[in-house]
């Protein structure tokens, strides 16, 4: 009979054997895939969603074999990029050290940098700084014909995939170079038949998307404000205070309007130094075609929609229709959770 000695290391050898032909197992199929392991999940999850893409045979198995290794617990959660095809020993190794580690980030349309780029930051896992000086790319400001210190407004919104290790610049550029791709050739000859740099039309395209609740509206905003400007008159745009002020605020107060930046659309005439925010295509489609239409005034509604009015006297009796829904709907909501609820002013174009 074999003693208990011999039969550990007979155990020992099986199990290095078993390891070994394991680790010779590989997926199925060819091409690159992508996976996901959520946070927090187990081994078993992560096991059954390789298999599920073809990046191993058997989830049974390719659990054994994590455990023989000793790493059924030191996966990093995340999005990676896998070659079907490649060994488990290779899977397990990216999966251990996040190699193939992709990061998602999703910029949606109307966010600021002061939005981007904290969040920028912590999905790449940079240093705040990083990011900022990122934002200030010379070379970029140069290539877009941009006159303020940031990429403020060409940071385009939408959904990025980074592989792990990418820097905020490369992120940047990549982000920049969305936004030249959206951006079309026959815009430029609109440009000129509007007498705008596209610095401008960009400005206008995200006072535009702050503004808009329905995207019908969109055209008439722009042409609101184009006809402001054709007229000499301040644009006044809420938005731009409240970038002035670098927060957001659900009502703007008479004393934010004091505030002194060239962005302060309320003592400054004209449109912003540039954007306030990044705009999608439809908002930047908007500023480049406003509607042909006479209105200089709107006043926002609490169910989205805006009036549009031609002078102020028609203006400010809409302005009273409007704060008096803005009411109703503050007194419903005080009537239905007994909490005192304010209702964001209604905006005044004076």
């Amino acid at each position: 009979m074999p003693s208990p000695r011999s039969m550990t290391r007979f155990a020992r050898a099986a199990m290095l054997a078993t390891t070994i032909a394991l680790a010779a197992c590989r997926g199925s199929g060819t091409g690159r895939v992508r996976v996901i392991i959520p946070h927090g999940s187990t081994l078993r999850v992560a096991a059954e969603s390789l298999a599920h893409a073809g990046v191993v045979q058997s989830a049974t198995m390719f659990r054994v074999y994590a455990k023989l290794r000793g790493s059924d617990r030191s996966i990093r959660a995340g999005t990676y990029v896998f070659q079907r095809g490649g060994s488990w020993g290779e899977v397990l190794d990216d999966l251990r050290g996040g190699k193939g580690l992709e990061h998602a980030i999703t910029i949606p349309e109307g966010w600021s940098l002061y939005q981007i780029v904290p969040q920028l930051a912590r999905v790449l896992g940079a240093p705040i700084d990083s990011v900022q000086a990122a934002v200030r790319d010379t070379a970029l400001l140069h290539a877009l014909d941009v006159p303020t210190p940031t990429l403020e407004g060409y940071l385009f919104p939408d959904t990025y995939v980074f592989p792990d290790g990418t820097t905020p610049r490369a992120a940047v550029r990549v982000m920049v170079d969305r936004f030249q791709r959206v951006w079309q050739p026959d815009w430029n000859q609109r440009l000129q038949e509007l007498a705008m740099r596209r610095n401008d039309v960009m400005a206008l395209a995200s006072i535009v998307e702050k503004e808009a609740r329905l995207p019908e509206e969109r055209p008439v905003i722009a042409a609101v404000y184009v006809n402001r400007l054709k007229a000499g008159m301040l644009l006044q745009a809420d938005p731009t205070v409240q970038y002035a002020l670098g927060k957001h605020l659900a009502r703007v107060m008479y004393k934010d309007l004091e505030i002194d930046s060239p962005y302060n659309t309320y003592r400054h005439v004209g449109l912003p130094p540039g954007p306030i925010a990044s705009p999608g295509r439809p908002s930047i489609v908007a500023a480049l075609n406003p509607a042909k239409v006479p209105y200089r005034y709107f006043v926002a509604y609490p169910d989205g929609h805006h009036e549009f009015t031609t002078d102020f006297a028609k203006h400010s009796v809409a302005v009273r229709n409007a704060r008096r829904e803005w009411d109703s709907v503050s007194a419903l909501r005080r009537d239905t959770v007994r909490t005192p609820v304010t209702a964001p002013a209604a905006p005044m174009r004076r």
